[in-house]
């Protein structure tokens, strides 16, 4: 399979099931991928249960139903519409009340030894990944998407990813839900995804943890730490879930949606849960009519009485909260004073918070801005073997076919380190 440039719509907000349905559904040879991803799944260890495929009608509009069924041992109240939402209902939280400490009391004395009682840890999660019969980019990805929710959990619940419990998203149809998606990425042989409008809801939702509001703090913080644009639509509900954030931030690259391409392959993927809008995530595998071209900004300040040292804890700072690049230009100033330009690239919906530090990090009073295309090679990032262990590699395409291979400074520092080789000797191995 040729490599797929992904475009996301996520105008209903995005789940795991309903990415996993779409990319099925996007596959032009759905069956092998029916079969290898049973395959896939079978290998873990992780029992009890099963999943089903099938096509369902949202809004008249036919969608692939990807659907994890678990055993009364394992099952959870992720698409239980009466338990999420019941406490805005009376009749229906009295009725849950009712039913929940009933289950609740079977629950506790049949099955206190499992895991979805206390949540999974990363570890072990980790570890029922690094056990299945999966290729290292799958293992990859789907480690990659849980830290990515380890993080955010952490964070909202003040520990560390080590020690975080993960609750809904540490159960059986949630670990399913994100294996599958890492190995469908890999099947499909996605390179590039870029993603549209991505809607969130209103309202409160019930949790583990108790009666949130939505988004629930894991997705905030996701979309804190990642340039995510959402927008809050007037619908009752949880629209984006933690998993669906997660699987976003660990594979989009963010950059702007191409004005002109052709649509080469449709995927529409269902969700469970009823609302106003139909629940469902279309993607569409796309050709650019075009080099992929985008804009990004350049901020520019000058000071004249910084110290090194300041200076460079302003630069640290500014790429920790992402900064493209970041550089210093030495400049004379007024009064014949000798100074320092610092210049910032980054995203337009990263202004704020690079300038929120330049003002509190630099003596700085005034910053200048501008916005500028730019053209970029088609790139990715892949691992190769050498002779003296596994190297990071940045590809790219220019515009002739020629392959060009860049190795990751980080990369070629740990290689270096581990076996006392110099830079220079790791750089030729790519040579």
């Amino acid at each position: 399979m040729e490599n797929k440039n992904i475009l996301l719509e996520c105008e209903s907000g995005i789940s795991g099931d309903m990415f996993v349905a779409a990319l099925l559904d996007l596959g032009k040879e759905q069956e092998d991928l029916q079969k290898g991803l049973e395959i896939a799944l079978q290998s873990l260890p992780l029992p009890g249960f099963t999943i089903r495929i099938s096509r369902v009608k949202k809004a008249g509009i036919d969608c692939c139903d990807f659907d994890v069924i678990v055993d009364k041992e394992h099952e959870n109240h992720d698409h239980d519409m009466a338990y999420l939402f019941g406490h805005l209902d009376s009749d229906l939280e009295e009725r849950h009340v009712h039913q929940a400490g009933h289950e609740h009391h079977n629950h506790h004395e049949e099955h206190t030894h499992t895991h979805e009682h206390h949540g999974r840890t990363y570890l072990e999660i980790k570890e029922i990944i690094q056990k299945g019969n999966l290729s290292e980019k799958t293992k990859e990805l789907a480690l990659r998407i849980f830290a990515v929710l380890g993080e955010a959990e952490a964070k909202a619940h003040g520990t560390t990813l080590d020690e975080v419990h993960f609750h809904e998203v540490g159960s059986v149809d949630s670990i399913v839900d994100i294996v599958s998606a890492a190995y469908l990425m890999d099947a499909l042989k996605v390179d590039r995804v870029y993603v549209d409008t991505l809607c969130e809801g209103r309202g409160t939702i019930r949790t583990a943890h108790g009666i949130l509001p939505i988004p629930v703090p894991a997705v905030s913080r996701i979309l804190e730490a990642y340039p995510i644009t959402i927008s809050r639509v007037p619908v009752q509900g949880e629209l984006v879930t933690p998993t669906g954030a997660a699987i976003l931030a660990s594979i989009c690259d963010f950059q702007k949606v191409p004005e002109t391409y052709q649509i080469q392959n449709t995927g529409i993927g269902a969700g469970k849960r009823e609302y106003e809008v139909p629940s469902l995530v279309r993607v569409l595998s796309i050709l650019p009519s075009e080099r992929p071209a985008d804009t990004i900004w350049k901020l520019e300040c000058n000071v004249d009485d910084a110290p090194a040292e300041e200076l460079g804890y302003c630069m640290d700072k500014l790429f920790a909260a992402g900064a493209r690049d970041v550089h210093f230009i030495p400049c004379m100033m007024k009064k014949n004073r000798p100074g320092t330009m610092i210049s910032v690239i980054c995203s337009k919906e990263q202004i704020p918070t690079m300038e929120d530090i330049l003002f509190h990090e630099t003596t700085t009073i005034g910053i200048r801005r501008c916005s500028m295309e730019r053209t970029v090679l088609p790139r990715k990032l892949r691992s190769i073997e050498t002779v003296y262990g596994s190297l990071q590699v940045k590809e790219c395409t220019l515009p002739d076919g020629t392959i060009r291979i860049y190795p990751e400074y980080d990369s070629m520092r740990e290689l270096a380190e581990k076996t006392g080789k110099s830079m220079l000797e790791i750089r030729k191995l790519v040579d």
